[in-house]
């Protein structure tokens, strides 16, 4: 057989493949560059007067959606940049009148570290579809549903949508059928959409398939499947291809200035690539030109908070961190004058996520297990200081672990007791967290929404009202 017919029957089988697969169905995209984008890139240092163009120009592309909101932009708009995020929400929405917002949730978290009460949770929910949210992507970083429950109802109650994520690691205990039984318990949750999320950029091509495909037998026609996938690993875009061969609905990307790395793949590559196939977008390339300039100039402009953590790193394979808490650990030991110990410190993260039970490693796991691994490295003797972060996790405050944990540790932390796992976060919270943010903030608090800044970040937040109380609100310098 010639060459030319060679790749003439492969032609022919791979269209046969995509069209007994696909049909005529359009894949959906969900644009994530103002977001998780700029969070993965830019160390979410990027201005809502930055953002504005951008988002505006993106409202008339096709997306399903565009993430706006939610995940660190929430402390980063208090800490560093001395602006309001309901704010900028409202802002947003304004120049978006055509597009769905959307937010990252982190369940009984909301968008802090540790678990609120339900009625907070609640409360969240409702300004933030009030302020301008129709999406919420919504999870539990260890993959305990019961702390991501209050969240979604809340959001179908209010008028949003509930986008479930079930959060994927590699570890013994993370089975195929571990997925399957994820996938039914969204589909308990009474969920709108089945979100598979690879937050660092571990997921291999074969394991995306395998775990889509069993994903949309399980879901049959109950609920969509989209996937969420970063790119340290750098097989983020094959990772794409074999998850729409397995069936995916909808992928999430962020524009070519911002993408790959820790971020996600291109949207213009994702688009080009699917262009005349039975996988058809339907976005013209020619809309995104506009965004695409807007972001390159964005990236430009806040070049100095980009990192050498932010690329492909195959090591990821090994360590399983995301690049903003290796940055975060990074940073742990300057301040400790020990640098030379960031490869160990990457070496012991492994070994404390075995401890802990094999978490996947996002917020606020990947905190409590990486500032824990670079206190070892420093001590020169493992758990010789505990981070209360870690008791309260070993203890079940944050959840039920997947895996067991260390025994010699619980022993370590709770003595002879055991660890009871059987209660719900939520139900651990504190019940009068928003009491205390009312008398704390007082007058400085003008409405629910800065009474929520007050319960999930009161020392920022008191700072930030006051500041706006006085006039006097600046951008923070480094």
């Amino acid at each position: 057989m010639h060459l030319n017919e060679t790749f003439e029957r492969l032609d022919q089988d791979l269209r046969a493949l995509l069209s007994a697969q696909a049909g005529t169905k359009r894949i959906k995209i969900t644009d994530l560059t103002p977001r998780d984008g700029q969070q993965c890139k830019l160390a979410t240092r990027v201005s809502t007067d930055d953002l504005l163009p951008l988002c505006a120009a993106l409202d008339n592309c096709g997306f399903y959606a565009v993430e706006v909101w939610g995940g660190a932009s929430f402390d980063a708009c208090l800490r560093y940049l001395k602006e309001d995020p309901w704010e900028r929400l409202r802002r947003i929405k304004e120049v978006m009148p055509n597009t769905k917002l959307q937010m990252l949730l982190r369940g009984q978290h909301i968008l802090a570290y540790r678990p609120y009460a339900d009625r907070t949770v609640r409360k969240f929910v409702e300004k933030a579809v009030k302020n301008g949210i129709t999406v919420f992507r919504v999870f539990e970083a260890t993959n305990d549903f019961r702390n991501v429950e209050v969240a979604a109802k809340a959001v179908k109650e209010f008028g949003g949508e509930a986008h479930v994520e079930v959060n994927y690691t590699i570890s013994p205990v993370h089975t195929l059928e571990k997925w399957m039984e994820s996938a039914e318990q969204v589909l308990e949750i009474g969920a709108d959409w089945l979100s598979l999320k690879d937050a660092t950029g571990i997921l291999m091509p074969f394991d995306a398939y395998r775990i889509i495909k069993g994903m949309k037998d399980r879901a049959k026609d109950k609920l969509p499947v989209l996937l969420h996938n970063h790119d340290m690993g750098g097989a983020s875009s094959m990772c794409h291809m074999m998850a729409l061969l397995a069936g995916v609905d909808m992928i999430d990307t962020v524009l070519s200035p911002l993408s790959f790395g820790s971020s996600h793949p291109a949207t213009e590559t994702m688009i080009a690539a699917l262009k005349d196939t039975p996988f058809d977008t339907g976005i013209d390339l020619k809309l995104l030109e506009e965004p695409t300039r807007l972001t390159r100039e964005i990236a430009e402009k806040y070049s100095e908070y980009a990192t050498k953590y932010a690329g492909v790193n195959a090591e990821v394979l090994k360590h399983k961190m995301p690049g903003g808490m290796i940055s975060n650990m990074v940073a742990q030991l300057k301040e400790a004058g020990r640098m030379d110990l960031m490869e160990a410190a990457l070496k012991e993260s492994p070994n404390v996520e075995k401890d802990l039970g094999y978490p996947p490693l996002l917020t606020p796991t990947s905190q409590i297990v990486g500032s824990q691994a670079v206190f070892n490295v420093l001590m020169g003797e493992r758990y010789q200081i505990i981070t209360q972060e870690v008791m309260d996790y070993v203890a079940g405050n944050y959840g039920r672990p997947p895996g067991p944990v260390s025994k010699e540790l619980v022993t370590k932390i709770l003595g002879d007791k055991s660890p009871d796992y059987s209660a719900r976060a939520g139900d651990l919270a504190d019940p009068e967290d928003w009491e205390r943010a009312v008398k704390e903030l007082g007058p400085l608090a003008k409405s629910d929404e800065d009474i929520l800044l007050g319960v999930l970040y009161p020392m920022q937040a008191k700072d930030f009202l006051t500041l706006r109380e006085k006039g006097e609100l600046r951008p923070q310098p480094d």
